[in-house]
């Protein structure tokens, strides 16, 4: 059964940093495209970045370019996300996910919609002082 665990979420003090980890079981990631959301209270749910099997990035969120940076370890089966110069805005559940990229669908495109198969249990991201 296709599983994934996010790990590293935490309370850090703005401008501090933390990195997220997600764990793949029942699959190995190195076939899917990977990608990270999140979710603040009484917002939508949101994609931050992406990652295609390739290893090319796509970033959906501007408020996090240049902190956050998306990165994958096929030999773990895992995902990370480096989240640098954290702001409290940044406060939410972080999830990530994993999808096989069909046709001509960009993961551009499925980070956007959030057009992800397999999701993670999310981890609690809070950035206060």
């Amino acid at each position: 059964q296709p599983h994934l665990v996010e790990s590293g979420g935490g309370l850090v003090q703005p401008g501090g940093s933390l990195r997220l980890s997600c764990v793949a079981s029942g699959f190995t990631l190195d076939s899917y495209a990977v990608g990270w959301f999140r979710q603040a209270p009484g917002k939508e749910r949101e994609g931050i970045q992406c990652m295609s099997t390739s290893g090319s990035i796509s970033t959906v969120v501007d408020s996090v370019k240049g902190r956050f940076t998306v990165s994958r370890d096929n030999a773990k089966n895992a995902v990370y996300l480096q989240m640098d110069s954290l702001k409290p805005e940044d406060t939410a559940v972080y999830y990530c996910a994993a999808s096989i990229r069909r046709g001509l669908t960009t993961v551009q495109a499925m980070c956007m919609t959030g057009k992800f198969n397999y999701w993670g249990q999310g981890t609690q991201v809070t950035v206060s002082s």
